[in-house]
C-alpha cells in the first residue's frame, strides 16, 4: 500500500462575523481522537475580520493539538457555499470534511466519518443533534428540523474526487440555504455512494433568534426555486412532493378579498377575508400545537402566520423571475 503523506482529513468551517461560536467550534475540532497529524483545519472567512484571524491564531499556539490551522480570506463572493468553495480547493487531504462555526463537533467525529468514508464510500453524512428547551418556541421548532434532514454541510464528509467532478457548491446560492441538498442531488445524479454514519455526531446549539425572524427567512425560498430548477425529481422526492397549497389558498383568498373590494363588491370581498382568517387561523394553530405556549411565542406565531404565507409566496416568484424557473 502507497503511504499516506499528508493530512488524511481537511476540515472546512465557514465563519461570518461569529468569533466567539468559531472559537467554541475549533476548540471542539482540536480535541477529536483523531491524530493531530492526520487532519488540518481550514477556516474560510466570508466577512473578514481581525477577531475571526485573532481567534485561529490564538487557537493555533493554545489548542490541546497542535493541528494545522489555515485562515483563508474570502473576497468577492458572498455566502458559505463560495467559501465553502474556496475551503476545499485549498485543502491537501483526499477526503474533505464540512461542519459550520456554530457547531460543536463531537471528539471522535473525525475518527468515525473517515472510518466509514475509508470503507469505499464517496460521501458521508453524519448526525446533528440539536438540545431543545422543555418547551421550544416555534422558530426553534423550526430549526430543530436540521436533525431529520438527509444531508447537511454541518456534518458531512466527501472525496475531493467527487467534489471536483460535480464542480463543488453552486455559489448562486448565497445564503445558508439549500447549497447542501444542491451538493446531494449532484452527488447522487453522478452515481457517488453516500453512507449514513450516525456516530459521526455534531452538536448543534440553538442560536438566540430576534422576534420574528421567521419573516426574514422567507427570502431563502428563492434557493427552493433554484434547487427545483436544477434537480426536479428529485425535490420532488426528497424535499416537497408538490406546490404549497396551503400557502397558495391563503395567499389567494387575501388577493381575490382585495380584488372583489377594488371591482365593488363588498359581500364578496366580505366572504373572501372571511375565508382567508379562517385559513390563517388553521395555519396559527398549527404552528402553535407544535410549540410553546407562552405569551412571546403566541404573539410571534400568530404576526408571523398572517405574513408568511404571502411573502413565501412572492419570493418564489421573484426566484422565478431571476432563475427562470416554474413554480416549485
Amino acid at each position: 500500500m502507497t503511504p499516506q503523506f499528508g493530512p488524511r482529513v481537511s476540515v472546512v468551517v465557514p465563519t461570518y462575523r461569529r468569533p466567539d461560536l468559531l472559537e467554541r467550534c475549533l476548540a471542539a475540532l482540536q480535541a477529536q481522537t483523531l491524530g493531530p497529524h492526520e487532519y488540518e483545519i481550514i477556516v474560510c472567512d466570508d466577512g473578514p475580520s481581525e477577531q475571526a484571524r485573532a481567534v485561529v491564531e490564538a487557537a493555533s499556539r493554545t489548542g490541546t493539538k497542535p493541528a494545522a490551522i489555515h485562515y483563508l480570506e474570502i473576497v468577492g463572493t458572498q455566502g458559505p457555499a463560495a467559501a465553502r468553495n474556496r475551503g476545499w480547493e485549498r485543502a491537501a487531504a483526499p477526503v474533505i470534511a464540512f461542519t459550520d462555526d456554530d457547531t460543536v463537533p463531537d471528539p471522535a467525529w473525525l475518527e468515525q466519518g473517515l472510518a466509514i468514508m475509508e470503507s469505499g464510500a464517496d460521501a458521508v453524512t453524519g448526525s446533528i443533534e440539536m438540545p431543545l428547551p422543555e418547551k421550544p418556541t416555534d422558530i426553534e421548532v423550526d430549526a430543530a428540523g436540521l436533525t431529520r434532514a438527509e444531508f447537511v454541510t454541518a456534518n458531512c464528509f466527501v472525496r475531493r474526487e467527487a467534489l471536483a467532478d460535480v464542480k463543488g457548491f453552486d455559489e448562486r446560492f448565497c445564503m445558508a440555504w439549500r447549497e447542501d441538498s444542491d451538493l446531494h442531488f449532484s452527488l447522487l445524479e453522478a452515481g457517488y455512494t453516500i453512507v449514513h454514519a450516525p456516530q459521526a455526531k455534531v452538536v448543534h446549539p440553538l442560536r438566540p433568534m430576534p422576534f420574528a425572524a421567521a419573516i426574514g427567512m422567507q427570502k431563502k425560498v428563492l434557493y427552493d426555486v433554484l434547487l427545483y430548477r436544477k434537480h426536479p425529481r428529485l425535490y420532488r422526492e426528497r424535499i416537497r412532493p408538490g406546490p404549497p397549497w396551503r400557502y397558495l389558498t391563503i395567499s389567494g383568498l387575501l388577493l381575490l378579498a382585495v380584488l372583489l373590494a377594488i371591482v365593488g363588491s363588498p359581500i364578496g370581498a366580505a366572504v373572501a377575508v372571511l375565508a382567508w382568517v379562517l385559513a390563517t387561523l388553521a395555519f396559527f394553530a398549527a404552528r402553535l400545537a407544535k410549540s410553546a405556549p407562552t405569551l412571546r411565542n403566541i404573539v410571534e406565531v400568530f404576526i408571523t402566520s398572517l405574513v408568511i404565507p404571502p411573502l413565501s409566496v412572492f419570493w418564489r416568484f421573484v426566484g422565478m423571475r431571476r432563475f427562470g424557473a416554474s413554480f416549485p
